[in-house]
């Protein structure tokens, strides 16, 4: 058979290929193998039959070839084969011995040397090296061992920043904390053309950086800069409307606490694009703390119906009972989740969740220590452990795990809110106090209802501090943001009344009492008051002393 007889086969099987037509490109692959024996030529056999779904042919095929051992595409595609057949440690042999240093750094350098039969590389092409990293990272993560797996991981995407599937790994799977995943991008070396890459990666990362310091980082994304050329504007222009970095923006929102603005920009997305997943999740997340119901069935459903094997679907189900308050089968449901995808960290969140609240400690802890064993550099896990420990007095414990939190992630104001909540249960006033202003200092944006909670309590602890004055301001900022709060007006009489303002410490506690008649700190604080403001009237000396007219 003539030379161009033979490149036409090899055209056909290409075109077969991109055609999805995988029995045809095995067909004609094997006949243009079988007559030239070119090395080239069976890679494209053994890769029709790995498109194929026919592992273990592929494998044999390549396997059986002299040039395996030398060529890293071989070697490569024989464990992806091995990968697809579950046999981890036969894909790590035939991956090679290789050693990586904490940092992600290869130190053995031997494979640099192996041959690589290039295609005809018009296309920017992903380093080998990199692609080889990566599938170490996914072996000894499926043979559960996440320490090497991380150390692979970051290799993979050192190697090449292009290798987005090794980023995905440990920011999905939360195995860098905030300050590794930040030091980890610093040290990517991306291309001139990949500014627009880097934007993006930093985008992808645990955002608790300060409102203005995110929007910048979005805003350089959905504009060119002063210095782009115009072959990357047209590039940057079109990201504005990326369900990617749409999605990244909703997770930000969430992560803020605008669950409403959250919730209306992932509703918009999944109109464009309904199977969008990570922005699916975001959604589900948003529809809980708002208490959609009817949003969370109709999600599930949808995705039960389209994706039964997935994780995701399960978790929607689990989060719909949740919200319902039916504990027993949000449980299930988020156990499901679980058991289809064991790296699913918001659904063992959920089923430690669902235990807590019927105040099912020993299961809720079962879970949420699972969860912080498998996603090291998540945070939430050990800050829910914290609060279990909190919740039956074991308040030194709680203290210990919440400083374990905020190693992981020294930027969520959640966790320096619950070192003053614990502060001020074990009556260390003064360190309660300086926890609280950090939370206020650590929200990124302006503050919002969310946040009322953290006002009240450093409000409470400066009260015992017997700083009256900075307690009211405090006090009156958190009715600035809610004024249905009974604790904030009870707070503010109190207050008001050690103060021996009686006629404002009367009328707080009449507010306070609007909201709950029967409160019986109120109720007795009340007659006291009134009481205390009559021999205030009646007797002068008392009124020198309080600090009134003859002070």
């Amino acid at each position: 058979m003539r030379e161009e007889e033979i490149e036409r086969l090899r055209g056909v099987v290409r075109d077969c290929v991109s055609k999805h037509l995988y029995s045809s490109a095995i067909f004609f692959a094997d006949k243009v193998a079988a007559i030239t024996s070119d090395p080239a030529d069976i890679y494209m056999q053994a890769q029709a039959l790995y498109l194929g779904r026919h592992y273990r042919r592929a494998f044999h095929l390549l396997n059986a070839s002299q040039i395996v051992l030398r060529d890293l595409r071989f070697r490569y595609l024989a464990a992806k084969c091995l990968e697809e057949l579950k046999e981890w440690d036969q894909c790590l042999l035939m991956l090679g011995d290789a050693k990586v240093d904490e940092h992600g750094n290869i130190t053995d350098t031997r494979e640099c040397n192996s041959m690589y039969l290039d295609k005809d590389g018009e296309d920017r092409e992903i380093n080998i090296l990199s692609a080889i990293c990566f599938l170490r990272g996914k072996a000894y993560e499926a043979l559960e061992n996440r320490a090497q797996a991380r150390l692979w991981y970051k290799a993979a995407i050192k190697a090449d920043p292009l290798c987005y599937e090794a980023l995905e790994c440990l920011i999905e799977n939360h195995m860098l904390t905030c300050d590794e995943e930040k030091t980890l991008l610093s040290c990517l070396q991306f291309g001139p053309e990949d500014g627009w890459l880097s934007s993006f990666y930093s985008c992808l990362i645990k955002k608790y950086d300060k409102e203005n310091v995110v929007e910048a980082k979005f805003r350089e994304l959905e504009q060119s800069g002063p210095n782009t050329k115009l072959s990357d504007k047209s590039v940057l222009c079109t990201l504005k409307s990326n369900t990617d970095l749409l999605a990244c923006k909703a997770e930000y929102y969430h992560q803020c606490g605008e669950y409403q603005k959250c919730f209306e920009l992932t509703s918009e997305l999944l109109e464009k694009d309904p199977f969008h997943l990570k922005c699916t999740l975001v959604h589900l997340a948003a529809a809980m703390e708002l208490g959609h119901s009817n949003e969370l069935y109709l999600m599930a459903c949808n995705l039960v119906k389209d994706y039964p094997q997935k994780a995701l679907s399960w978790f929607a189900v689990g989060c719909y009972y949740y919200c319902i308050k039916k504990y027993d089968q949000a449980r299930r449901y988020f156990s499901k989740a679980t058991s289809l995808d064991g790296t699913f960290a918001s659904a063992w969140i959920g089923y430690g969740n669902a235990y807590a609240a019927q105040e099912e400690g020993d299961q809720a802890m079962s879970a949420y220590r699972t969860a912080a064993r498998l996603f090291p550099g998540y945070h939430l896990p050990t800050l829910y452990i914290g609060m279990e420990y909190m919740r039956t007095h074991s308040f030194k414990l709680a203290e210990q795990f919440f400083m374990q939190a905020k190693s992981i992630c020294p930027s969520d104001p959640l966790v320096y809110n619950e070192l003053g909540v614990v502060a001020y249960h074990m009556k260390e006033y003064k360190k309660a106090v300086r926890w609280f202003e950090k939370t206020l200092s650590h929200i990124p944006s302006s503050l919002s209802e969310m946040w009322e909670s953290t006002v009240i309590n450093l409000a409470h602890a400066l009260r015992k501090l017997k700083r009256y004055n900075e307690a009211i301001a405090y006090y009156e900022r958190a009715l600035a943001l809610s004024t249905r709060s009974l604790s904030t007006y009870a707070g503010l009489a109190y207050t008001y009344h050690l103060q021996n303002n009686y006629t404002a410490a009367i009328t707080y506690y009449h507010k306070a009492l609007w909201f709950k008649p029967d409160d019986q700190f109120c109720t007795e604080m009340l007659t006291l008051a009134l009481v205390d403001e009559s021999r205030h009237g009646i007797d002068p000396i008392v009124e020198s002393r309080s600090g009134g007219l003859f002070m």
